[in-house]
């Protein structure tokens, strides 16, 4: 049961983004034996120092494939901790389940990953696969100096990787029904809409921005951006917050903020999504400023060799056919994936994840470890 007990060692280290609170020196201790060269890459600005981890044990057989495991260290805040049934850096068990901040997102899938690789290795001591571990501590903030950092660091060295296993949950309701084989990309963006304040019994003479707003937003959300494609879902365009007025019910506001967000296919691009929302703003005549945050670009792995050997193994392991699937938010896999062929999702369930009471099915842990090392092994002989 060591990926059980390396599970319980990670989540009673405290590591709320951007803090590691001692996990990746945990870890190199355990991969360092095994051959990997260590590699910490510290980023970002004094107030929020990230840590990330490069491991990395290359293989003796000239152009031997290469596979990353990819996970975070830091887990989110823990909500009120009245409301927690126990400590939620004190591993719990209860009734089969380990309970603690970062047990289904993502530290389980981090000691499953390591424990895998020491099977593995010990059974396999030259594999034809170079293998490592890219670890960070900013999955759950910003990202702006986490996996993007040192995706941009091993792409100015020439690395060469060929596939990539993150472990986010992605299991639905058992383990091994979903794998994450891409995700759509996140577009946001900022809308101001500039009116004249003035009291609202002489709105002859003021100019109501909600009012002008209002029909455009409404033509922006009954667009068909997409139809998606086999593995997208259509583009979608949701607004998330809408500010205005100055609190008091007499006063007609100056102005109106709406916050909104794409999420997109692969059949739409950045470019073209913000030129088709300027054209229905000006259209409609309006006075705005609208700023841009592209959040990520949409990824894709079609079924082949990383996906065939996971999806086997999970076959074999859990006895379940897992579905494809680029469905939820984005992940550090948009990152990896400018660098690295076939990336794809695959962990826990994901029903408890970011939740008060956070835990796992104990019984998951070890075919979750197994599947992981089965995977090595079958691209291993791949």
């Amino acid at each position: 049961m060591q990926a059980l007990y390396l599970t319980e060692q990670l989540v009673s280290r405290r590591s709320v983004t951007p803090e590691d609170g001692g996990c990746q020196p945990l870890l190199r201790q355990r991969l360092e034996p095994l051959g990997f060269e260590c590699e910490t890459i510290v980023s970002g600005p004094e107030n929020f120092r990230v840590t990330n981890l490069w491991a990395k044990r290359a293989s003796s057989k000239p152009g031997a494939p290469a596979l990353v495991f990819a996970g975070h260290t830091d887990v989110v805040p823990t909500g009120p901790l009245e409301q927690w049934t126990s400590d939620p850096f004190v591993p719990a068990h209860r009734d089969g389940k380990l309970y603690g901040r970062g047990t289904a997102d993502m530290k389980t899938s981090i000691a499953a990953f390591v424990v895998a690789v020491e099977e593995f290795l010990a059974a396999h001591p030259d594999p034809a696969l170079s293998i490592s571990l890219l670890i960070t501590s900013d999955e759950e903030g910003p990202s702006v100096d986490g996996t993007v950092v040192v995706c941009e660091q091993l792409k100015a060295r020439g690395e060469k990787l060929d596939y990539c296993i993150v472990g986010e949950p992605s299991s639905v309701t058992r383990l091994g029904d979903m794998i994450k084989n891409g995700r759509r990309g996140s577009l946001s963006g900022k809308l101001t809409v500039r009116g004249v304040q003035g009291h609202i019994a002489y709105p002859q003479l003021a100019k109501n921005p909600i009012h002008l707003a209002m029909p455009a937003l409404a033509e922006l959300a009954g667009i068909e951006w997409d139809r998606g494609n086999d593995f997208f879902p259509p583009t979608s365009f949701q607004c998330s917050n809408i500010h205005s007025g100055t609190g008091a019910t007499n006063v007609i506001p100056g102005s109106l903020v709406v916050d909104f967000n794409f999420r997109y296919s692969t059949e739409s691009t950045p470019d073209a999504l913000k030129q088709r929302v300027h054209a229905v703003l000006d259209q409609h005549g309006l006075d705005y400023q609208l700023d841009w945050t592209l959040g990520g670009l949409p990824f894709l792995t079609r079924p082949a060799e990383l996906v065939g050997a996971m999806t086997k193994a999970i076959e074999e392991i859990a006895g379940v056919t897992p579905e494809l699937s680029t469905t939820g938010g984005t992940s550090d896999g948009r990152f990896i994936s400018r660098i690295c062929p076939q990336v794809v999702e695959f962990g826990p369930v994901n029903a408890m994840i970011h939740k008060i009471d956070e835990h796992i099915e104990v019984a998951q842990i070890e075919p979750l470890k197994d599947i992981y090392r089965r995977t090595l092994e079958l691209l291993d002989r791949a």
